[in-house]
C-alpha cells in the first residue's frame, strides 16, 4: 500500500511550487493537497477561531481552504484525509524561509510546526530564485524526491520540525545548519484612500543575512542545500537557571503570598 503524503503551503492550492511537487510525487505516494485559497504568507501558526471555515474540492486528492496554513492542517487531518499521513510537506514555498526571523512569520514553516504537533512527520522546504529571479521549482522538486525517499524509510524523530531552503543550480550539496538571523528594516507606507482616509502598508525592505559560517543563511550563500531542525519545545533550557530570573522574580513572591491573603 502506497504511503498517504500530505502537502500544504502558505502560497495557495494553484502555486505551481506545489504542483510541481505534486507531479514529482507522483508515484512514490498517494498524493492529497490541502491548501489556502490564497496567498497566506506571514502568517505564522495563526488560526481561524471567529468565523466558519469553507472547503473546496478542486479536484481529485486536491482542496482548497478560505483560511490559514495552520487551519489546512487541522481540517486535512482531522476531517479530509482518509487517514494520517505518512508524511507532510509544506512547500515548495516561493522564496526563502531563512533565520530566525522568517521562521517565526512563516505560514509554510507553521504548517509544518502544526503537523509536528499533530505527531505527523513534517518538513517546510523554501525555493530561493536565482539572479534572474527565476525559481527552480522542478529542480527543487527532485530533490525533494529523494529526500522523500529517505524520510519514508527512515522516520523523522518525533518533535522534529525540517526547515528545508534549496539554492538555484548548481548545488554543491547539503549541509546542516543552524538558525541565523535576517536583520529587517520594517517601514511603514502611509497614504490617503479616495475618501482621504488614511492606510497603511507595511514593507519588510532588503533584510540583511547575519551568521556564522554554519547557518543557514550562510550555507545557501555557499551554494548548497540547508537543512535545519527545529524543536517542539522552544523552552530555553541554557537560561532556565539563569540568575536574573531567579534574583528579579523572586523577591516577587513575598509579594504575591501577600496578594493571596
Amino acid at each position: 500500500m502506497k504511503p498517504l503524503i500530505f502537502l500544504t503551503n502558505d502560497d495557495g492550492f494553484y502555486s505551481e511550487g506545489i504542483e510541481s511537487l505534486s507531479r514529482h510525487l507522483n508515484g512514490v505516494g498517494e498524493i492529497f493537497i490541502v491548501a489556502p485559497d490564497r496567498e497566506m504568507s506571514a502568517a505564522s501558526l495563526s488560526l481561524t477561531l471567529h468565523r466558519p471555515l469553507r472547503v473546496k474540492a478542486v479536484r481529485s486528492n486536491v482542496y482548497s481552504v478560505d483560511g490559514t496554513p495552520a487551519d489546512c492542517v487541522y481540517l486535512a487531518i482531522k476531517k479530509l484525509l482518509p487517514k494520517n499521513p505518512s508524511l507532510l510537506i509544506s512547500g515548495l514555498n516561493k522564496g526563502p524561509n531563512l533565520g530566525q526571523q522568517d521562521i517565526s512569520y512563516s505560514g509554510t514553516v507553521a504548517a509544518a510546526i502544526q503537523g509536528t504537533y499533530l505527531c505527523i512527520p513534517s518538513i517546510a522546504v523554501s525555493v530561493i530564485a536565482g539572479e534572474d529571479n527565476r525559481y527552480f521549482f522542478d529542480f527543487s522538486a527532485k530533490v525533494v524526491r529523494s529526500m522523500v525517499k529517505e524520510l519514508l524509510k527512515n522516520r523523522l524523530p518525533q518533535g522534529m520540525t525540517l526547515n528545508i531552503n534549496i539554492p538555484p543550480p548548481p548545488v554543491k550539496g547539503i549541509k546542516v545548519a543552524k538558525l541565523g538571523q535576517k536583520k529587517y528594516d520594517p517601514e511603514i507606507i502611509e497614504k490617503k484612500d479616495p475618501r482621504e482616509n488614511t492606510y497603511y502598508w507595511i514593507g519588510t525592505g532588503s533584510p540583511r543575512a547575519e551568521g556564522d559560517r554554519d547557518s543557514d543563511v550562510m550555507v545557501i550563500k555557499e551554494g548548497y542545500i540547508s537543512l535545519t531542525p527545529l524543536p517542539r519545545d522552544l523552552t530555553n533550557f541554557e537560561k532556565i537557571e539563569h540568575p536574573f530570573l531567579k534574583n528579579i522574580f523572586s523577591s516577587l513572591a513575598g509579594e504575591i503570598s501577600e496578594e493571596n491573603r
